[in-house]
């Protein structure tokens, strides 16, 4: 299964993507952990990897890639990227961190002012999942960059399942009825995270979501955010992120 975790800036996408990836190797699983987000130079410290080289070097660099890009625009061809399909062992080595049944890759990072937009990180992202191919007992979890936008990239194409993570915000609440709207346009199942809601916060994030789509609820826990601040490994178990978990492993398509 292929499945990414969104929302908006701060709600905790990438401390649940490893939260709930190290949970799955725990498991058993075999975990592909994708990094689609520009600016985040932590995920990898709370998984205990090392940064990944950006993916984008794979097909040298951002600005051959923008050519590509503009050369098929310019023939009217489609773009492809990739000649054959790999698997979590085929995965070229220089582009893959791996520990176990845990592998990590970065699709790539903002790395000096005036350097361009991501849209073309996007494009490759979009590919990448495609072209990665899933056996039993795989999961892909790809963690994307704050907001919305990778949807107008149509990131998603090859995902089975997408998570939105909310905080406690009216700006969730807003973003979540967006979604509901977006994805019954693209014909992917989509659930909620509520993440770091507790109390009355808790109740009312809860009640503008519908039950039968509400994965779990995870309240403020301090081990995780201290070991978050200081970009130390995630090493305890929480049981709302084992919810999460089993429910991947159990998940049976409508």
């Amino acid at each position: 299964m292929k499945t990414l975790l969104f929302g908006k800036g701060g709600s905790g996408k990438s401390t649940l993507t490893a939260l709930v990836a190290k949970s799955l190797v725990e498991k058993g699983c075999n975990v592909l952990v994708i990094d689609n987000d520009e600016s985040n130079f932590g995920l990898h410290r709370q998984l205990n990897m090392s940064l990944p080289d950006d993916f984008m070097d794979f097909l040298g660099g951002k600005k051959r890639l923008i050519n590509k890009m503009m050369k098929s625009r310019s023939e009217e061809k489609d773009l492809n990227l990739f000649d054959d399909k790999w698997d979590f062992e085929t995965i070229p080595d220089e582009y893959v961190v791996r520990n176990g049944n845990l592998y990590l890759m970065a699709v790539g990072k903002i790395h000096e002012f005036g350097e361009g937009c991501a849209c073309p990180m996007g494009v490759l992202a979009r590919q990448l999942i495609n072209n990665i191919e899933t056996g039993e007992n795989d999961f892909v979890l790809v963690d994307t960059e704050a907001g919305i936008e990778h949807f107008g990239r149509g990131v998603e194409e090859g995902c089975d399942v997408l998570f939105m993570v909310l905080d406690p915000s009216y700006e969730s609440i807003r973003l979540s009825e967006k979604m509901d709207w977006i994805v019954d346009g693209i014909d992917k199942p989509l659930y909620y995270i509520c993440n770091r809601a507790e109390g009355d916060a808790r109740e009312i994030l809860c009640s503008k979501l519908p039950d039968d789509k509400l994965v779990a609820t995870v309240p403020v826990n301090e081990s995780i955010f201290k070991a978050g601040l200081l970009g130390n490994e995630f090493q305890f178990t929480v049981p709302e992120i084992e919810d999460i978990s089993d429910f991947l492993i159990n998940y049976q398509p409508k």
